[in-house]
Formats: structure tokens, C-alpha cells, sequence
């Protein structure tokens, strides 16, 4: 098992020790430093870091677990997966082929437990098949629409011998576009009015980043990207519109409503993109939709496009940009257009804007000052919650072209998402500086993982929006039923003793200027001290959305209950 985990190419994998697969850890340990094992503190910070590995890299995140809880704890990282089409492996111990069928300790069928959320699950009986379920294993997860899979290790199998010959690495099959699919959309972007790119999705190269920007300068095309796949394209460029998920800019959705072509390029369209499914109607869209996918079951799924295109975004944008001469076109203004738009939804929100008080706190003037003092190649990572509104919509993401990924995010929605997210890529990209975005209530639900990123010499920062609530729970709770709290209020910790007990470094912070020297200090305690640091923000439980207080909130439902 640990040879031909090799052979596939891993040299990293996370997981929490198990008794039901000893003998894959053994394994394990006879390949000395051809292999890095994180031993995490919970199954599910565990897989969170695999499947932020496969977006960080590109490559599969593996993921070892034991059997039963293990299992269950790790099917958030599985889901999360699925959801964001990343690929992943996860290796579970099970139990032996002599108790099966008898609900022996911690037995789960795990076919029927993980097969609505991977792409294949399956079982390794015998032991001479171990190669073949390996490559198919990582095969399946890199090929298509990347996604997880799941193996059960039977114990009895794991002791188990046969001599049987090594498979070979894996490599994975993405569809390229047809010269016809390329001269098609061509000609439909150069006859467009109004014409608007969505990008997303796994598997963008720079080299694909750079010939997608390319295209966008040669037939001046505004770009969005997708629910948290804000970092497919450089937010600095001036053809940059925006990012099409939640919280979407009125403005922007309007213009994506009114577009007479819309290419979607590597893209789910999801709930979160479509805005509910209302940017695009279902299921035949007023718009001229070109949709590019490289999974053949996604095309059609809800939206009937005019044009399906099978292929990886990577290569279909490759392929368009060496097709397209370059030329002046002129409609540029419809670019200006669109990026004044954008700039405006970017400036200090009406949360701040319009009070007659400067706020002690003010979180915009927060982003404000990650934007000036943290690198450009700087890697944002989150988990859900209101809180991630500050990330998404006002710090601009350099794009994959520049530096690769720097946004790890759940388009699942998962909560505690981000600081296991963080702790990975402290371990596997050191010279970047990693930033995680993480609510109150969000933090605490892996934050343990802080352990790991000591152990194994990880360092980053953790800011920590702190209101004493599941904030966004709070404001649909005030939208729906104002004023009537129930199950939303939070007792916290002392934040900055947490971190320090890890052995890190805390700040608390009530006004900007605190917080000004506290970043400061923080970018040199873990760029110097290589020690994780906390910044704890004692915000103003009004400041729940960028755009309306939580009163506010509260007092546009109740208006609204009692009119007549």
C-alpha cells in the first residue's frame, strides 16, 4: 500500500492514527523521508487540509482515517471535496472480511455511506489488487471533474501478502475542445454586445490563466469568477468585474442579466453562482449561454445551453487564445463600464460610509490594511460565515497567472474550513505568507489544529472576527423572526490565552490603530519567529453585514410584519 502510494506520486498525507490500518503506518514509516505524514488532531481538520492540498497544488490530497468515527468525522473533507471538485483519496481502515456484515466495532458500509458525495467508493479484499485500486483510485480522482474517492482497507487484507507487479503513476484525462467548439465561440464573443466571461473551477494553470487574460484584452471582455474561485483571474486587471456568488454586486448581477453571451469556462452553475439560479433562467436562459465543462454530466444539468464545450478550462482557454488575433476592439468602454462598477462596490461600504461617528472598528478599513502590508502572493484562506463577506469583497486576489492559487475556500459552505486550510499551506508553501479569515464560531470548531502547525513548524496568522454569535444564522434569524434570538448567542474563550497556550502569539484589538500595529507585529512574528499568530478583533456585533446593521436588519422585518 505505501509503495504504490509512492508510485502515485504522494509524497505527503494527512490523517489521525488508527489501529485498523497499523500495517499502511508501518508501511509508511519504512519509506523514511520519501514520505511526510501530518498527524492531525481531528478527522475532519485532517481532511479539510487534504482537499486544501489538492487546490493549493493541483495534485490529489491524501487522507488516512480509521474506521468508523474516523470515518464520519472525514466526511466533511468529502463532501467539501465533491462540492468543490477537488481532487482526494481517502484511505479507511476497516474491519476485517471475517467480521463483516456483523456490526463489528465501528463497521460501516462505507459504499452506501460515501457514495452520494465521491466519485467512487470502494473496498480492497485482496491484497494482490492493491495496485489496481490505487491507480484507479487516483485516476478517477484527477480525471474529468476531479472529485474524491474513497477506499475501505479491510484489516485482515492489510496483513495479507501476494506478489503482484507495481501500476503504473496515474494520469489524469481532461477532454480538449474541438477546433469547431473554438471557432464557435469565437465568433459568437466577436459578434456579442454585451458579452460576459464566467471562470472557475479546479485545474487552472498560469499558463492557462495567462492565455484566459489574453483573451479577455483581445475581444475586451468583462471577467467574474465563480463562488470562491476569486483567484482564477488577476482582481487588479482592468477587465476584472467582479465575483459572481453570494452577496453578488447589484450592479454586476444586473449587467449579467442583460448580457446577450455569457461564457462560463470551468464552472459549476450552482446555487451560489447563479444567485439561486436567477442570473441564468431555468431551464433555457434568455442569454446566449456557452458553457465549457470537463465533466460531460455536468453540461445540462440545470441550464440548457446554446453550446456545450467538454473540456478543461486549462486547455480550452489555451486553445482559444492561439485561435484569437489580437486586435483593438472597440468596446473597450463596456470594460470601463463594468470595472467603475466594481471599484464602487469596493469603496467603504454604507455600514461605515453613512454614520455620523467614525466607527472604533471599522472592518473595510481592516482589509484596507491586509491589502497594503501583506505580500502579493499572499494566501487567503476561510472557512463560512459573515465574516468571509470582508475577504470576498474587498481584498483582491492576484490571480493564478501571477503567484497560483491564494484563495482556499468551501464553496460547500463548511464551517472550520479555514485554520486547517491555513495550517496546510504554512507546511507546503512556507515562503508565502498565509492569512485566515475565521468567525468566532467558525475558529472553534477546528482551531485545534493549531496543535499540528506547531508540531510540524507551520506559521501563520488567524483573524479572528469575534461578535459572540453565529453571525450568519443571527441576521437570517432578525430577517425572518425579528428580535425572537434563539440558539445564535456564543460564549467565547479568551482568545489570545488560547493561542498562546499552543504556544503562539495573540493580539486583541478594539480600534484600527490597534489593529494597524498588530498586523505589523504579526508579519514579523511569523515571517521571522515562524510562530502562528492570532488577531483577535473585538467587533461591534452591529457590523454584521458590509451593507446594513444588524438593527437595521431587525427594523426592516419588523416594519415589514406589520404592514398591513
Amino acid at each position: 500500500m505505501a509503495d504504490q502510494l509512492i508510485r502515485q506520486g504522494v509524497e505527503i498525507a494527512f490523517g489521525v492514527p488508527g489501529e485498523s490500518y497499523l500495517e499502511v503506518l508501518d508501511g509508511l514509516h519504512a519509506q523514511g523521508e520519501r514520505f511526510r505524514f501530518v498527524v492531525c488532531r481531528h478527522e475532519g481538520g485532517a481532511a479539510f487540509m487534504a482537499e486544501s492540498y489538492a487546490k493549493l497544488t493541483g495534485r490529489p490530497g491524501v487522507c488516512l482515517v480509521t474506521r468508523g468515527p474516523g470515518a464520519t468525522n472525514a466526511s466533511i473533507g468529502v463532501h467539501t471535496a465533491f462540492q468543490d471538485s477537488s481532487p482526494m483519496v481517502l484511505l479507511i481502515g476497516q474491519v476485517g472480511n471475517d467480521m463483516v456484515e456483523r456490526e463489528a466495532f465501528q463497521e460501516i458500509d462505507y459504499r452506501r455511506m460515501f457514495g452520494p458525495m465521491a466519485k467512487w467508493v470502494a473496498q480492497v479484499d485482496d491484497a494482490a489488487r492493491v495496485p489496481e485500486y490505487i491507480a484507479r483510485a487516483f485516476q478517477t480522482a484527477t480525471s474529468g471533474r476531479p472529485g474524491p474517492v474513497v477506499l475501505a482497507l479491510p484489516e485482515d487484507m492489510l496483513t495479507a501478502s501476494a506478489t503482484v507487479p507495481d501500476a503504473a503513476p496515474h494520469r489524469p484525462v481532461v477532454a480538449a475542445p474541438t477546433a469547431e467548439d473554438v471557432a464557435a465561440v469565437i465568433e459568437a464573443l466577436a459578434r456579442a454586445d454585451r458579452p460576459f466571461v464566467i471562470v472557475g473551477g479546479h485545474g487552472w494553470t498560469r499558463d492557462g490563466a495567462r492565455a484566459l487574460r489574453e483573451i479577455a484584452e483581445a475581444l475586451a471582455l468583462p471577467v467574474g469568477c465563480a463562488f470562491r474561485f476569486q483567484d482564477t483571474f488577476d482582481n487588479a486587471h482592468p477587465n476584472y468585474a467582479g465575483d459572481v456568488g453570494i452577496g453578488i454586486n447589484p450592479r454586476l448581477a444586473a449587467r449579467i442579466r442583460a448580457a446577450d453571451v455569457v461564457l462560463v469556462i470551468g464552472a459549476r452553475l450552482g446555487e451560489m453562482t447563479t444567485s439561486g439560479y436567477t442570473l441564468l433562467e431555468v431551464p433555457t436562459p434568455r442569454q446566449r449561454l456557452i458553457h465549457v465543462h470537463p465533466d460531460p454530466e455536468e453540461l445540462g444539468r440545470v441550464y440548457q445551453a446554446e453550446r456545450y464545450v467538454c473540456a478543461g478550462a486549462d486547455r480550452f482557454a489555451r486553445a482559444l487564445a492561439a485561435s484569437i488575433k489580437a486586435s483593438s476592439p472597440p468596446l473597450v468602454a463596456r470594460v470601463a463600464d463594468w470595472r467603475a462598477d466594481l471599484e464602487a462596490w469596493q469603496s467603504e461600504p454604507p455600514l461605515y460610509a453613512k454614520r455620523s461617528t467614525p466607527a472604533r472598528l471599522n472592518l473595510w478599513q481592516v482589509v484596507q490594511t491586509i491589502r497594503r502590508l501583506a505580500p502579493k502572493d499572499a494566501i487567503i484562506t476561510n472557512g463560512a460565515g459573515n465574516f468571509a463577506t470582508w475577504a470576498h469583497r474587498f481584498f483582491p486576489y492576484s490571480g493564478v497567472e501571477h503567484c497560483g492559487k491564494s484563495q482556499l475556500a468551501p464553496t460547500s459552505g463548511a464551517m472550520g474550513y479555514g485554520v486547517p486550510a491555513a495550517v496546510m499551506a504554512s507546511l507546503v508553501a512556507p515562503e508565502r505568507l498565509t492569512i485566515n479569515f475565521a468567525g468566532d464560531g467558525d475558529f472553534l470548531m477546528t482551531a485545534q489544529e493549531i496543535a499540528t502547525a506547531r508540531q510540524y513548524g507551520g506559521a501563520f496568522i488567524t483573524i479572528v472576527f469575534n461578535n459572540g454569535m453565529y453571525g450568519t444564522i443571527r441576521m437570517h434569524q432578525e430577517r425572518e423572526h425579528p428580535g425572537r434570538v434563539y440558539g445564535t448567542r456564543l460564549m467565547n474563550p479568551d482568545f489570545v490565552a488560547y493561542m498562546q497556550a499552543f504556544g503562539g502569539r495573540g493580539h486583541r484589538v478594539a480600534t484600527n490603530a490597534e489593529f494597524d500595529t498588530a498586523f505589523e507585529c504579526a508579519l514579523a512574528q511569523v515571517l521571522e519567529e515562524r510562530l502562528p499568530v492570532l488577531i483577535e478583533l473585538a467587533m461591534d456585533p452591529e457590523d454584521l453585514t458590509p451593507g446594513q446593521s444588524l438593527s437595521a436588519i431587525r427594523d426592516a422585518a419588523t416594519a415589514r410584519d406589520r404592514a398591513p
